[in-house]
């Protein structure tokens, strides 16, 4: 299984989703892969918010050496999911899908906790650390259940 995480800049919440994820893959044994991209070229090759970094590490976490990556077209052939953190992520993704089967790979990762209701991660960006632990308890609880869905259909 091979997943991919997305947000707008990849330096707060889609570097801390696969961080998250990562540690799961490794919790669980899944054979799995994760990675992580974003629309916004402004931070291109940059590390993660600093605030990031820090919210990670409280949990054990190293993300200080992930660089932001531009979502590519060819994403759709390499990874099997594509979790999304908002609407608007959900847009940018489905506008460079070329065919239904690209499309179907793409969902808000929230909506593995509650299938449908479409409940975004918020962006910490402009807010305090609260936000990013708000995100770091929101991502662990998704990929929590990520890792169980790989783990039962081994």
């Amino acid at each position: 299984m091979k997943i991919l995480m997305v947000c707008l800049g990849n330096i707060c919440r889609s570097p801390m989703a696969e961080g998250i994820m990562r540690e799961k893959i490794t919790k669980y044994n899944l054979k799995a892969k994760v990675d992580s991209a974003g629309f916004e070229s402004f931070h291109l090759n940059d590390t993660p918010d600093y605030r990031a970094i820090k919210v990670m590490s409280q949990h054990g976490i190293d993300i200080s050496r992930h660089r932001m990556r531009l979502f590519q077209e060819n994403d759709f052939q390499e990874f099997d999911r594509i979790y999304v953190m908002d609407q608007y992520n959900f847009q940018d993704v489905l506008s460079v899908s070329k065919s239904k089967e690209d499309s179907d790979k793409v969902d808000l990762i929230l909506n593995v906790l509650e299938p449908g209701k479409n409940r975004i991660v918020p962006d910490p960006y402009y807010g305090g650390v609260s936000g990013f632990e708000k995100v770091y308890d929101l991502l662990d609880q998704a990929t929590e259940q990520i890792a169980l869905e790989i783990k039962n259909t081994k």
